[in-house]
């Protein structure tokens, strides 16, 4: 897969779905703590999300760092904004202000 390719496919997720998660695994089978985490706080929160995996090529996670400028994985998306990473979204959820962004993005 060509690295445009690879970048359009990373955009066109994050336009299509109201959140997005770029994790290492999948939503069932997560392949990194810090990827569960966030995976779980999601699935806590109820609302639909989805998850791609980084995993299969390391030009995935090369570019997807580039675009939102951000080193590690997990990278959560909400509405087409970059929100952060694992440390952030658990802050974030702890505080009340996840799942009130969430709500948010999920209101017509």
């Amino acid at each position: 897969m060509a690295d445009d390719k690879i970048l359009t496919d990373i955009k066109n997720a994050i336009a299509s779905n109201t959140i997005v998660l770029f994790a290492k695994g999948t939503k069932d089978e997560p392949r990194c703590g810090f990827s569960a985490r966030t995976i779980g706080v999601f699935k806590e929160i109820g609302k639909p999300f989805e998850v791609i995996d980084v995993l299969p090529d390391p030009r995935i996670r090369e570019m997807l760092s580039a675009y939102s400028n951000w080193p590690t994985i997990p990278q959560v998306f909400i509405k087409g904004k970059f929100i952060g990473g694992c440390d952030i979204v658990t802050e974030m959820h702890q505080e009340g202000e996840l799942k009130t962004l969430v709500d948010q993005a999920f209101k017509p």
